[in-house]
């Protein structure tokens, strides 16, 4: 059984920071969360890869960037 989800239908969302200049624009798959996972991409790129992370570890790389961790 395959751990990475089916991308094909995803609906995917910029992020509320990007800078909607056409620049450094990330999305991601918010339905695919409720799976426990994350996947992100660059919007400029939208055929290309996507990165696959654990919902846990998003959400703790999310909580850190908002508190100021830069690890």
């Amino acid at each position: 059984m395959s751990t990475t989800p089916d991308l094909t239908r995803a609906i995917w969302e910029k992020s509320s920071y990007s800078e909607g200049n056409g620049g450094t624009c990330v999305e991601w798959a918010p339905e695919c969360v409720s799976s426990g996972v994350v996947p992100v991409r660059d919007s400029k790129n939208p055929h290309g890869p996507a990165l696959i992370f654990p919902a846990s570890s998003w959400s703790a790389f999310v909580s850190g960037v908002q508190g100021g961790n830069p690890r």
